[in-house]
């Protein structure tokens, strides 16, 4: 069956980095749009960020660009988020997901990030 199963969430300071990974199986990962999501405590799912299937094209949304970015390795079924310089409203669960836009009826279960000041 389709999985998605993402890791890499911490607990970090702030201004530290973190990598969360998402591997996926049950389906041809390299032909699909994959995307980065989150879910800040109390608040609802938002887009981060979009990588297509060529890894060369990308979208990140505007108020994170610069320190956040998509990639994937499709040899390894893959998909990556580079998180720097972090802050405390970067705190929330992260998701990976299958294509471009909502909903996001293909998820991971998530993985917590969680930085302190």
């Amino acid at each position: 069956q389709v999985q998605l199963v993402e890791s890499g969430g911490d607990l970090v300071q702030s201004g530290g980095s973190l990598r969360l990974s998402c591997v996926a199986s049950g389906f041809d990962f390299s032909n699909y749009y994959m995307s980065w999501l989150r879910q800040a405590p109390g608040k609802g799912l938002e887009w981060i960020a979009t990588v297509y299937e060529d890894n060369y094209s990308r979208r990140v949304t505007d108020s994170l660009m610069g320190r956040f970015i998509i990639s994937r390795d499709n040899s390894k079924n893959t998909l990556y988020l580079q998180m720097n310089d972090l802050k405390s409203d970067d705190t929330g669960v992260y998701y990976c997901a299958r294509g471009i836009m909502p909903p996001w009826t293909t998820k991971g279960q998530g993985t917590q990030v969680t930085v302190s000041e």
